[in-house]
């Protein structure tokens, strides 16, 4: 990277008007259990920063374990200032895509964080073992329980004209012990080798999502500074959106790989973690903004 082009993504970073971050190895680490979560260096006080300064900022994770409002209550109980509306999920996604597409009656592989936010969006989720008629989609999420026996009746749905949706097809989670097993990748790719049907995912990466994301701050995607760990998540997400890419390396990415990409798809900004970036959003001048190009050289 370039002075010159160190210069213009921080003079972006500061002309901002929102920012999208990812939570799990951006913002906190949780544990495997899903027991609770610890802030990351710097995550507290930037998004306490941002919330003094009533620039809005929005939460996008592919995590569907929790409903959107529970996590909230989670990172409010940290000291992070975030409404119920400002946590997005991949089910906050479905919800939003299944009503704009008319589609009702989702079969659900997957728990309280995605059968909460569908039926309070007025669908019909049902589980494989509820199944009773015909339904339009299969909605795949975190499932740590799946059975043989929801395999069947997933791609009995499938089979029967229902579509495929994924919350997410990243293999892998940042976590405080290690990285863990994304479970919608293994069984979405168990239901579509065997029904030859394709999954959409309404997760990161894709677009829709950073778009129901941005709706709820009311910026366009464009103006977002969108944060994450994830190569193949959120930072190629941020350039479909031509809004400003940012990586942090205390998740599932490190320096190295998000360098690896190709020039064209590699974040706009690379930084350690959230206090870096606060740093570099707080510091002033061109002298600051010199400093900040040569360190991203």
């Amino acid at each position: 990277m370039t002075n010159a082009q160190a210069a213009r993504a921080l003079a972006r970073l500061r002309a901002a008007r929102g920012f999208v971050f990812d939570l799990d190895g951006t913002l906190v680490l949780g544990d495997k259990r899903h027991g609770g979560f610890r802030p990351l260096p710097g995550a507290l006080e930037f998004t306490q920063m941002l919330a003094e300064r009533r620039l809005p900022f929005v939460v996008l994770t592919n995590g569907t374990v929790f409903p959107p409002a529970q996590i909230a209550v989670k990172l409010r109980a940290l000291g992070f200032p975030i409404e119920d509306s400002k946590m997005v999920t991949p089910a906050s996604v479905a919800a939003d895509y299944f009503v704009g597409r008319r589609i009702r009656r989702i079969l659900v592989l997957g728990g309280a964080g995605i059968l909460e936010p569908l039926a309070a969006a007025g669908l019909e989720p049902v589980l494989p073992r509820d199944r009773r008629g015909d339904v339009e989609a299969v909605f795949i999420g975190w499932f740590r329980d799946f059975r043989i026996d929801d395999l069947e009746a997933a791609c009995d749905a499938v089979w029967a004209g229902a579509r495929v949706f994924s919350a997410s097809m990243a293999p892998f989670y940042a976590t405080a012990d290690g990285r863990a097993l994304g479970t919608s990748r293994a069984i979405a790719a168990m239901i579509t080798s065997l029904t030859g049907r394709r999954a959409t995912v309404l997760g990161k990466p894709a677009l829709h999502a950073l778009k129901v994301a941005a709706a709820r701050i009311g910026v366009a995607p464009e103006a977002l500074a969108v944060v994450g760990d994830d190569p193949e998540l959120e930072v190629p997400m941020a350039h479909r959106a031509r809004a400003l890419a940012i990586a942090v390396h205390t998740g599932v990415g490190s320096a190295e790989s998000f360098a690896s990409l190709e020039r064209a798809g590699r974040p706009h900004l690379s930084v350690r973690d959230m206090a870096e970036l606060w740093q570099l959003y707080c510091a002033q001048g061109p002298d600051a903004q010199r400093t900040g190009a040569r360190r991203r050289m």
